[in-house]
Protein backbone atom coordinates (compact mmCIF):
# COMPACT_ATOMS: atom_id res chain seq x y z
CA UNK A 1 0.00 0.00 0.00
CA UNK A 2 0.90 3.60 -0.76
CA UNK A 3 1.94 5.21 2.70
CA UNK A 4 3.21 9.13 2.77
CA UNK A 5 2.12 12.79 1.95
CA UNK A 6 1.49 14.79 -1.25
CA UNK A 7 2.67 19.00 -1.15
CA UNK A 8 -0.47 19.64 -3.43
CA UNK A 9 -1.04 22.89 -5.23
CA UNK A 10 -4.77 23.35 -4.73
CA UNK A 11 -6.21 25.16 -7.76
CA UNK A 12 -9.36 27.96 -7.18
CA UNK A 13 -12.75 26.31 -7.65
CA UNK A 14 -12.08 22.76 -6.00
CA UNK A 15 -13.10 21.89 -2.82
CA UNK A 16 -10.45 20.28 -0.53
CA UNK A 17 -12.48 17.45 -0.78
CA UNK A 18 -12.51 17.64 -4.50
CA UNK A 19 -8.36 17.08 -4.12
CA UNK A 20 -9.15 14.43 -2.15
CA UNK A 21 -10.97 12.40 -4.62
CA UNK A 22 -8.66 13.26 -7.11
CA UNK A 23 -6.16 11.92 -5.32
CA UNK A 24 -7.96 8.68 -4.53
CA UNK A 25 -8.65 8.59 -8.64
CA UNK A 26 -5.06 9.12 -9.61
CA UNK A 27 -3.37 6.50 -6.80
CA UNK A 28 -6.43 3.73 -6.87
CA UNK A 29 -6.57 4.01 -3.10
CA UNK A 30 -9.28 4.94 -0.51
CA UNK A 31 -7.29 5.99 2.63
CA UNK A 32 -7.08 9.42 1.76
CA UNK A 33 -6.90 12.40 4.15
CA UNK A 34 -5.56 16.27 4.12
CA UNK A 35 -4.40 18.64 6.50
CA UNK A 36 -5.68 21.81 6.81
CA UNK A 37 -8.96 22.97 4.94
CA UNK A 38 -8.73 25.56 2.34
CA UNK A 39 -11.35 27.56 1.20
CA UNK A 40 -13.14 26.74 -2.58
CA UNK A 41 -12.22 30.19 -4.07
CA UNK A 42 -8.19 30.11 -2.61
CA UNK A 43 -5.29 28.54 -4.15
CA UNK A 44 -2.40 27.14 -2.52
CA UNK A 45 -0.73 24.36 -0.51
CA UNK A 46 -2.66 21.39 0.47
CA UNK A 47 -0.93 18.42 2.20
CA UNK A 48 -2.67 15.20 1.27
CA UNK A 49 -1.76 12.08 3.04
CA UNK A 50 -1.89 8.42 1.34
CA UNK A 51 -2.03 5.34 3.79
CA UNK A 52 -0.86 5.06 6.97
CA UNK A 53 0.38 8.40 6.64
CA UNK A 54 -3.16 9.57 7.72
CA UNK A 55 -1.93 8.46 11.00
CA UNK A 56 0.04 11.45 11.21
CA UNK A 57 -1.86 14.44 10.08
CA UNK A 58 -3.10 15.08 14.04
CA UNK A 59 0.81 15.89 13.95
CA UNK A 60 0.13 19.14 11.84
CA UNK A 61 -2.39 20.69 13.21
CA UNK A 62 -0.85 23.12 14.73
CA UNK A 63 1.32 23.81 11.67
CA UNK A 64 2.06 27.26 11.22
CA UNK A 65 1.04 29.02 7.62
CA UNK A 66 1.97 31.39 5.21
CA UNK A 67 0.05 33.22 3.24
CA UNK A 68 0.21 35.77 0.04
CA UNK A 69 -3.48 37.84 0.33
CA UNK A 70 -4.87 40.70 -1.73
CA UNK A 71 -6.99 43.20 -0.20
CA UNK A 72 -9.79 45.38 -1.80
CA UNK A 73 -10.94 48.26 0.08
CA UNK A 74 -14.57 50.11 -0.37
CA UNK A 75 -17.08 47.59 0.04
CA UNK A 76 -17.90 44.46 2.38
CA UNK A 77 -19.70 41.29 2.26
CA UNK A 78 -21.44 38.61 4.10
CA UNK A 79 -18.59 36.77 3.20
CA UNK A 80 -15.38 38.33 3.81
CA UNK A 81 -14.42 37.97 0.15
CA UNK A 82 -15.13 39.29 -3.06
CA UNK A 83 -17.18 36.29 -4.05
CA UNK A 84 -20.29 36.89 -1.19
CA UNK A 85 -23.29 39.41 -1.11
CA UNK A 86 -22.24 42.73 -0.68
CA UNK A 87 -23.77 44.32 2.33
CA UNK A 88 -21.99 47.59 2.43
CA UNK A 89 -20.10 50.43 -0.08
CA UNK A 90 -18.35 53.04 0.82
CA UNK A 91 -16.33 55.93 -1.16
CA UNK A 92 -12.93 56.62 0.34
CA UNK A 93 -9.48 57.91 0.43
CA UNK A 94 -6.93 55.49 -0.09
CA UNK A 95 -4.32 55.44 2.75
CA UNK A 96 -1.23 56.31 2.86
CA UNK A 97 1.67 54.23 2.22
CA UNK A 98 2.86 55.00 6.00
CA UNK A 99 -0.86 54.64 7.42
CA UNK A 100 -1.18 51.09 5.85
CA UNK A 101 2.47 49.70 6.87
CA UNK A 102 1.95 51.36 10.46
CA UNK A 103 -1.76 49.25 10.45
CA UNK A 104 -0.11 46.04 9.27
CA UNK A 105 2.70 46.18 12.03
CA UNK A 106 -0.22 46.22 14.02
CA UNK A 107 -1.40 42.99 14.34
CA UNK A 108 1.85 41.16 14.49
CA UNK A 109 1.67 39.34 17.73
CA UNK A 110 -1.71 37.88 19.55
CA UNK A 111 -4.72 38.90 18.45
CA UNK A 112 -8.14 38.21 18.88
CA UNK A 113 -10.63 37.12 15.68
CA UNK A 114 -13.89 36.09 15.20
CA UNK A 115 -14.16 33.58 12.49
CA UNK A 116 -16.10 34.37 9.55
CA UNK A 117 -20.17 32.90 9.73
CA UNK A 118 -18.97 31.14 6.15
CA UNK A 119 -16.78 28.73 7.63
CA UNK A 120 -16.18 25.61 8.16
CA UNK A 121 -16.08 25.86 11.95
CA UNK A 122 -18.50 23.62 13.82
CA UNK A 123 -21.84 24.94 15.72
CA UNK A 124 -23.26 22.01 18.16
CA UNK A 125 -21.91 19.57 15.03
CA UNK A 126 -23.49 21.59 11.57
CA UNK A 127 -21.12 23.66 9.80
CA UNK A 128 -20.91 27.60 10.35
CA UNK A 129 -21.88 27.85 6.59
CA UNK A 130 -24.70 25.92 6.63
CA UNK A 131 -26.40 26.95 9.18
CA UNK A 132 -25.78 30.69 7.40
CA UNK A 133 -27.26 29.53 4.07
CA UNK A 134 -30.40 28.29 6.15
CA UNK A 135 -30.53 32.07 7.28
CA UNK A 136 -30.09 30.45 11.41
CA UNK A 137 -28.44 32.83 13.25
CA UNK A 138 -25.18 31.45 14.36
CA UNK A 139 -22.96 33.23 17.15
CA UNK A 140 -19.40 31.83 16.38
CA UNK A 141 -16.76 32.47 19.53
CA UNK A 142 -13.70 34.27 19.18
CA UNK A 143 -10.23 33.04 19.23
CA UNK A 144 -6.83 33.30 20.51
CA UNK A 145 -4.43 33.64 16.99
CA UNK A 146 -0.80 34.49 16.99
CA UNK A 147 0.59 36.11 14.12
CA UNK A 148 4.18 35.96 13.46
CA UNK A 149 5.33 38.56 10.09
CA UNK A 150 3.18 40.78 7.99
CA UNK A 151 5.01 42.25 4.69
CA UNK A 152 3.28 44.91 2.23
CA UNK A 153 4.01 43.90 -1.28
CA UNK A 154 2.53 46.36 -3.29
CA UNK A 155 -0.40 49.20 -3.30
CA UNK A 156 -2.83 49.97 -6.34
CA UNK A 157 -6.33 51.82 -5.43
CA UNK A 158 -8.72 50.16 -3.85
CA UNK A 159 -6.09 47.03 -3.49
CA UNK A 160 -3.00 46.45 -1.52
CA UNK A 161 -1.22 42.67 -1.71
CA UNK A 162 1.04 41.50 0.90
CA UNK A 163 2.20 38.30 2.98
CA UNK A 164 1.46 37.18 6.03
CA UNK A 165 2.98 34.21 8.37
CA UNK A 166 0.74 33.07 11.26
CA UNK A 167 -0.55 30.56 13.56
CA UNK A 168 -3.07 27.61 13.03
CA UNK A 169 -6.76 28.87 12.99
CA UNK A 170 -5.88 32.55 11.53
CA UNK A 171 -9.08 33.34 8.80
CA UNK A 172 -7.60 36.05 6.30
CA UNK A 173 -10.92 36.93 5.17
CA UNK A 174 -11.23 38.18 8.97
CA UNK A 175 -7.81 39.59 9.14
CA UNK A 176 -8.64 41.69 5.56
CA UNK A 177 -11.82 42.83 7.31
CA UNK A 178 -10.15 43.74 10.54
CA UNK A 179 -7.48 46.15 8.70
CA UNK A 180 -10.29 47.94 6.98
CA UNK A 181 -12.03 48.57 10.24
CA UNK A 182 -8.56 49.49 11.93
CA UNK A 183 -8.55 52.34 9.14
CA UNK A 184 -12.40 52.80 8.88
CA UNK A 185 -12.96 51.76 5.67
CA UNK A 186 -14.85 48.45 4.56
CA UNK A 187 -12.78 45.75 2.85
CA UNK A 188 -12.61 42.53 1.62
CA UNK A 189 -10.22 39.80 1.00
CA UNK A 190 -9.74 39.49 -3.09
CA UNK A 191 -7.39 37.05 -3.68
CA UNK A 192 -5.67 34.39 -1.34
CA UNK A 193 -2.73 31.90 -2.13
CA UNK A 194 -1.49 29.63 0.99
CA UNK A 195 2.34 29.32 0.12
CA UNK A 196 2.96 27.01 3.41
CA UNK A 197 1.89 24.54 6.03
CA UNK A 198 4.35 23.59 8.33
CA UNK A 199 7.25 21.95 6.05
CA UNK A 200 5.43 21.74 2.90
CA UNK A 201 5.77 25.11 0.60
CA UNK A 202 5.35 26.44 -2.88
CA UNK A 203 8.83 25.05 -3.51
CA UNK A 204 7.94 21.70 -3.14
CA UNK A 205 4.54 21.59 -4.05
CA UNK A 206 2.79 19.34 -7.22
CA UNK A 207 0.46 20.54 -9.68
CA UNK A 208 -2.92 18.20 -10.28
CA UNK A 209 -1.08 17.34 -14.12
CA UNK A 210 2.22 16.80 -12.49
CA UNK A 211 0.38 14.33 -10.02
CA UNK A 212 -1.59 12.85 -12.06
CA UNK A 213 1.46 12.54 -14.96
CA UNK A 214 4.08 11.12 -12.36
CA UNK A 215 2.46 9.83 -9.01
CA UNK A 216 4.83 8.09 -7.67
CA UNK A 217 7.39 11.47 -7.63
CA UNK A 218 4.87 13.60 -5.55
CA UNK A 219 4.59 11.06 -2.61
CA UNK A 220 7.46 12.40 0.24
CA UNK A 221 7.95 10.02 3.06
CA UNK A 222 5.42 9.61 6.10
CA UNK A 223 8.22 10.94 8.48
CA UNK A 224 8.76 13.89 6.35
CA UNK A 225 6.24 15.60 8.56
CA UNK A 226 7.77 15.07 11.73
CA UNK A 227 11.06 16.35 11.07
CA UNK A 228 10.58 18.77 14.59
CA UNK A 229 11.01 15.58 16.54
CA UNK A 230 14.16 14.17 17.69
CA UNK A 231 15.02 10.83 15.96
CA UNK A 232 15.96 7.58 18.09
CA UNK A 233 17.38 4.74 16.52
CA UNK A 234 16.62 1.44 18.38
CA UNK A 235 17.78 -2.29 17.98
CA UNK A 236 16.11 -4.93 16.88
CA UNK A 237 15.25 -6.35 20.11
CA UNK A 238 14.12 -3.09 21.13
CA UNK A 239 11.59 -2.52 18.22
CA UNK A 240 10.18 -5.73 19.14
CA UNK A 241 9.20 -4.13 22.67
CA UNK A 242 8.09 -0.81 21.05
CA UNK A 243 5.89 -2.72 18.91
CA UNK A 244 4.08 -4.72 20.96
CA UNK A 245 3.41 -1.35 22.59
CA UNK A 246 6.02 -1.92 25.76
CA UNK A 247 7.77 0.36 26.92
CA UNK A 248 11.56 0.64 26.54
CA UNK A 249 14.68 1.77 29.00
CA UNK A 250 17.11 4.04 26.90
CA UNK A 251 19.12 7.10 28.06
CA UNK A 252 19.14 9.74 25.30
CA UNK A 253 20.63 13.43 25.35
CA UNK A 254 16.73 14.76 25.57
CA UNK A 255 16.62 16.92 28.32
CA UNK A 256 12.80 17.74 28.68
CA UNK A 257 10.18 14.89 27.86
CA UNK A 258 9.10 15.06 24.39
CA UNK A 259 7.50 13.34 21.52
CA UNK A 260 10.15 11.39 19.33
CA UNK A 261 10.18 9.72 15.95
CA UNK A 262 11.56 5.71 16.33
CA UNK A 263 14.15 3.99 13.60
CA UNK A 264 15.07 0.42 12.80
CA UNK A 265 18.27 0.21 11.26
CA UNK A 266 17.35 -1.41 8.05
CA UNK A 267 13.48 -0.76 8.25
CA UNK A 268 13.43 3.00 8.88
CA UNK A 269 10.84 4.69 10.06
CA UNK A 270 8.83 2.98 12.54
CA UNK A 271 6.29 5.26 14.79
CA UNK A 272 6.38 8.00 17.47
CA UNK A 273 6.94 7.62 21.25
CA UNK A 274 6.93 10.31 24.32
CA UNK A 275 10.47 9.95 26.00
CA UNK A 276 10.32 10.24 29.38
CA UNK A 277 13.58 12.25 30.86
CA UNK A 278 13.15 11.38 34.30
CA UNK A 279 12.74 7.89 33.98
CA UNK A 280 15.13 7.59 30.82
CA UNK A 281 12.18 5.74 29.36
CA UNK A 282 10.43 5.63 25.65
CA UNK A 283 6.92 4.95 25.42
CA UNK A 284 5.21 4.12 22.63
CA UNK A 285 2.84 6.37 21.29
CA UNK A 286 2.27 5.63 17.89
CA UNK A 287 3.34 2.34 16.28
CA UNK A 288 3.05 2.84 12.14
CA UNK A 289 4.80 -0.01 11.27
CA UNK A 290 4.47 -3.49 12.69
Amino acid sequence: MLDGFICALKPPGMTSHDMVSFIRKVYGIKKVGHAGTLDPGAAGILPIALGKATRMIEYMTDADKSYRAELTFGFSTDSGDDTGTILTQEKFIMPSLRQINETLQQFIGENIQIPPIYSAIKINGTRACDLARKNIEVEIPSRTIHIHNMELLEVEEPKLLFDVDCSKGTYIRTLCIDIGKKLNIPAVMSFLVRTRVGCFSLANAYTLDEIKNNPQQAIQPIDSVLVHMPAVELTKAQISFFQQGQKITKKQPINLSSLVRIYDKELGFIGIARYQAETACIVPVKVVFR
